[in-house]
């Protein structure tokens, strides 16, 4: 799978849990480290549990993709998921204005996302438009 892809799967992931103020970094100019930065907040140390384990769960069980490192404690508010080409930052609000990823970054270019249709639930019943028969 190619970095930007895995970049946007990473915050659709997130962006399942909830995740705040989703940002997705181009750093293949200016970083030897990675190819995205995918930075996302969460409200609390719970919530940043959940944003994480949701982003590793679905790689793993959709693409079989696990993270090469993590960094980070469960009670943490910030969390580091490294999956080579793209790393993941998962942390509480305060923790991410305190660091400023996105001032350190900040020549690096914002990718856009494109919101991804909302897939129907595989049990949820289709909807069927009810029409008025017409008289001729």
């Amino acid at each position: 799978m190619d970095s930007k892809k895995l970049a946007q799967f990473c915050r659709d992931y997130a962006d399942n849990k909830k995740a705040e103020k989703l940002a997705v970094l181009d750093v293949r100019k200016i970083s030897s480290v990675a190819d995205y930065y995918v930075i996302a907040s969460g409200s609390s140390e719970p919530h940043v549990r959940a944003i994480v384990e949701e982003i590793t769960n679905k790689l793993r069980e959709d693409h079989d993709i696990r993270p090469r490192a993590v960094d980070g404690t469960r009670q943490g508010s910030w969390i580091v998921l490294d999956f080579f080409y793209v790393i993941v930052h998962v942390m509480r609000q305060d923790t991410r204005e305190h660091y400023d990823l996105e001032g350190l970054w900040s020549d690096a270019a914002r990718v856009k996302v494109v919101k991804a249709k909302a897939v129907r639930a595989s049990n949820a019943k289709p909807r069927v438009k009810k029409v008025k028969a017409v008289a001729e």
